[in-house]
């Protein structure tokens, strides 16, 4: 039985990629640091996660841990996990810190966090969790990403209203890109790939909804993040590794089944033939 360790998987993006692993057979250590529904304003928690798995068949196991903390430690976590369920297959670094304050009135603190949750986790839990990877020969990471990360255009600039430059969460979004694909080149060969997945559209998580209105942007559902996340972590890794993909456009041109979270059926309206060419960041061309 494959095993992954997915982050950030209380709610959101994270639960549903925990969903479809689970789907597809695996035993996974949810990562998190709310584990009941009382203990954050925010829907979902390691426990809502965990039960659904278990319900569903699936072995999961549940691993409190604050990525923001400088205490963070990322061993720990990956010792936990392989302890309880074997050896790392797969790893997921879903969870996000964004604030969206003007470049000049980000604080430090802001900083710090952003940069220890979307910049220093990622990295450290890597860090732990592929060595051993590479023994074994075999072994997928995917970090979470944002379009944030991309340059802004300009000049003349044209900031959005509610992210403004998004300067600090972009920033470390980029540097994740960058040191994702970096690592990827001095792994390859050695049968683990390191890959990065970022939304097309906008995604209405608990926690996306809570920071931006999202009623005029176009959507896309967690289905086809958790789609793309699959493939990614399942692709030749030869081939998939060092790839900064974004989920549509990486749907639209692999032109396979797009499935749901549970894994038993095609998702409707969301075959690579029904996405729309203007939401796609790298469409294939027919």
């Amino acid at each position: 039985m494959p095993v992954a360790l997915v982050t950030g998987a209380s709610r959101g993006i994270g639960a549903g990629i925990a969903q479809r692993l689970a789907a597809e057979g695996c035993a996974v250590a949810c990562v998190a640091r709310t584990l009941a529904d009382d203990e954050s304003h925010l829907g979902g928690s390691l426990n809502t996660t965990v039960e659904k798995l278990r319900a569903s068949g699936a072995t999961a196991h549940a691993i409190v841990a604050d990525l923001s903390s400088p205490d963070f430690d990322a061993d720990a976590v990956v010792a936990e996990a392989e302890s309880e369920l074997g050896p790392l297959d797969y790893l997921v670094n879903n969870a996000a810190a964004a604030f969206y304050p003007s470049y000049l009135e980000m604080t430090r603190k802001r900083i710090e966090i952003s940069f220890r949750v979307n910049v220093m986790a990622p990295w450290l839990l890597a860090q732990a969790a592929v060595p051993e990877m590479v023994e074994r020969g075999h072994g997928s990471v995917l970090n979470l990403t944002s379009q944030t990360a991309d340059m802004p255009e300009g000049p003349p600039f044209s900031v959005s209203p509610q992210i403004g430059g998004a300067s600090a969460y972009g920033g470390s979004k980029a540097w994740l890109n960058r040191a994702t694909v970096g690592a990827a080149a001095e792994l390859y060969g050695t049968g683990v790939s390191l890959n990065c997945l970022t939304p097309d559209t906008s995604v209405a998580t608990e926690g996306s909804t809570s920071l931006v209105d999202l009623s005029e942007y176009p959507m896309e559902p967690i289905d086809t993040m958790a789609e793309s996340a699959w493939r990614l972590l399942t692709g030749d890794h030869a081939d998939y590794t060092g790839r900064v993909e974004y989920s549509l456009s990486f749907l639209h041109r692999e032109n396979g089944p797009v499935r749901t979270l549970a894994a038993d059926a095609l998702l409707e309206g969301w075959q690579p033939d029904d996405l729309l060419v203007e939401h796609l960041h790298h469409p294939r061309i027919d």
